[in-house]
């Protein structure tokens, strides 16, 4: 039986494929995985025309640590997957922050669109200047 692939996208990194030497695509998981990256690691106003793309996290990451700072990412990163991520059903987003290390751990969880098997993608966000 032949393997049906839903989702299609770009290899961002524009690696060349060794024999076609076209770009590499992505497909399902890693595709929506790397769509989701770049979501939660663009900031607001970074893309022309569409300045409501992104997350702040970049900046709160500067924040001073309390107990809401996590929260506070957490509802962000997922009202953004919500909003621009139509191909994911968001299950759980679960952030651990740092306070000596200044990083943060972030675990999204979700369901590809029409399926019922679950995919994690963990980050780290790390602060940087």
């Amino acid at each position: 039986m032949a393997t049906t692939r839903l989702f299609t996208d770009l290899d961002l990194n524009f690696t060349a494929h060794p024999v076609t030497k076209d770009i590499v695509l992505r497909y399902d998981d890693a595709a929506i995985k790397e769509s989701i990256k770049n979501l939660v690691l663009t900031a607001n106003y970074e893309r022309p025309f569409h300045s409501e793309i992104g997350t702040p996290v970049n900046s709160l990451l500067f924040e001073n640590n309390t107990p809401a700072l996590p929260l506070l990412v957490q509802r962000v990163i997922t009202d953004t997957i919500n909003n621009f991520e139509p191909r994911a059903n968001l299950i759980q987003v679960d952030v651990t922050s740092s306070a000596d290390d200044y990083y943060m751990d972030v675990s999204i969880t979700f369901t590809i669109l029409n399926t019922t098997r679950p995919i994690t993608l963990t980050m780290v966000l790390e602060r940087s200047r």
